[in-house]
């Protein structure tokens, strides 16, 4: 399985913001083929620990059954609408990728 997480750090850092991206996340990024699991929240505001990156405010999780399946979303055009809907609104995104064991 490959796991995909993205932290989306917003030009507006309001909580309307993050519930907006949120509902486009719902929208537009689930239920691919091979998506097997799926979640999308905003920063949890009371975990401000040392160890704590907090420079984000939405948090996308995604795993797919195989590469192949991520592959696929990449260029999906959901995927694509999402991204073209919502970019504006970003001042940065972190995307990290993994191998699941």
């Amino acid at each position: 399985m490959l796991a995909h997480m993205v932290y989306f750090t917003l030009k507006e850092q309001t909580p309307s913001a993050r519930q907006t991206l949120i509902a486009a996340c719902k929208k537009y990024l689930t239920d691919h083929p091979g998506l097997v699991y799926f979640s999308v929240g905003s920063l949890a505001d009371e975990y401000a620990r040392p160890v704590n990156d907090r420079e984000f405010d939405v948090a996308l999780h995604l795993v797919f059954d195989n590469v192949s399946a991520h592959d696929d979303y990449q260029i999906a055009p959901r995927h694509k609408t999402f991204i073209a809907e919502n970019k504006d609104t970003w001042a940065k995104v972190r995307v990290f990728d993994s191998h699941l064991a």
